[in-house]
């Protein structure tokens, strides 16, 4: 279900961003680093001096890299949605659209929605958490020649882009989170947010055979959440855990690469997600390796998969299967490190 009126205004704005991006005969059409500029500086534009001052930082500032997505309740830093006036708030939403596919930005306004969810339905959090409890920050200018950054964040929801000369030289750490995944009741009950993040992993630890179960088994019991919130990124994918997909079969290898493009490149605009795709196949598959925690005794599972410039996690919280997180780093990519 959608959000409002905005929602729909979005959805649009995404939809037609794979139609719009890649070059047609005899047409100049922007690139998705000229599209951010524009829609970013557009925003701006329609601040007063209070809003810009709360929407933009320093880009060489330390919150640059102190991404968050666990923010409950709390409103993150920067300029949330329910700070701004309609028309503002449409211009945030044609920000977000740029960052994302038709299918990313219906999964990040669920992941919105459920924040009225967990209040009305769940009695979670503070009674005034809403679904316009998300925020945008930019940091440095919005330039075509240069750095600049942006992010959209609230609780579960933290999708970060950089950019160098109006192209996006980053779209990492992303996460998309979760709960409840699955809504068991009230006026949007049956709503999935997360549709093949939790069944792709565990169908694809269910195919394989004992002997590689016993290697991908790294954890008797869940860890009961990701590691990357207090482990650095680059140092999980370093570590040789969980079995290789070289160990595995072509229909598993297969499962793999689709639950990776889940993560990676179907939650972005074409002309992105074409690069995410790209980069993955220039990956040694044979040597990324699926890690698998949890022996389902509460309902909570963590899988991992790591490769040479890859991390991919996910948990279900102990306790509590409908509460999921997941999240992406391109370990050599985040916040444009291989670039600034």
């Amino acid at each position: 279900m959608g959000i409002d009126r905005r929602t729909l205004l979005a959805a649009g704005a995404a939809a037609s961003i794979s139609a719009v991006l890649p070059r047609s005969a005899g047409a100049e059409t922007p690139s998705p680093g000229a599209l951010m500029r524009e829609r970013a500086t557009a925003l701006l534009n329609q601040l007063d001096e209070r809003q810009r001052d709360a929407v933009l930082f320093p880009f060489d500032g330390r919150n640059r890299r102190a991404w968050n997505f666990m923010q409950g309740s709390r409103r993150a830093s920067g300029l949330a949605l329910e700070q701004m006036t309609p028309a503002q708030k449409d211009l945030a939403l044609d920000l977000l659209a740029t960052g994302t596919s038709a299918f990313g930005l219906e999964k990040a306004q669920n992941i919105m929605l459920q924040q009225d969810i967990l209040r009305d339905e769940w009695g979670k959090g503070s009674p005034d958490r809403n679904r316009e409890r998300f925020s945008v920050q930019l940091y440095g200018e919005p330039v075509s020649t240069g750095a600049w950054s942006w992010r959209w964040e609230g609780h579960h929801l933290s999708l970060t882009f950089t950019l160098l000369d109006d192209e996006v030289i980053s779209t990492t750490p992303s996460a998309f989170s979760s709960e409840p995944n699955t809504v068991p009741s009230g006026p949007h009950r049956g709503l999935v947010v997360l549709k093949d993040e939790e069944v792709l992993g565990r169908r694809l630890f269910g195919d394989i055979d004992a002997a590689n179960q016993r290697n991908a088994l790294v954890w008797s019991n869940s860890p009961g959440n990701i590691r990357s919130t207090r482990v650095a990124a680059g140092q999980l994918a370093a570590e040789a855990a969980g079995v290789p997909l070289g160990d595995l079969t072509q229909g598993q290898r297969d499962m793999t690469t689709r639950l990776i493009e889940v993560y990676t490149s179907e939650v972005l605009p074409q002309p992105l997600a074409e690069f995410q795709i790209a980069r993955l196949a220039s990956q040694d598959m044979d040597a990324v390796r699926f890690a698998w925690g949890g022996a389902d005794l509460d309902g909570s599972i963590y899988y991992r998969l790591t490769g040479e410039d890859l991390l991919i996690e996910f948990a279900s919280l102990t306790n509590q299967p409908l509460h999921l997180h997941a999240v992406f780093h391109d370990t050599t990519r985040n916040f444009g490190a291989h670039r600034l």
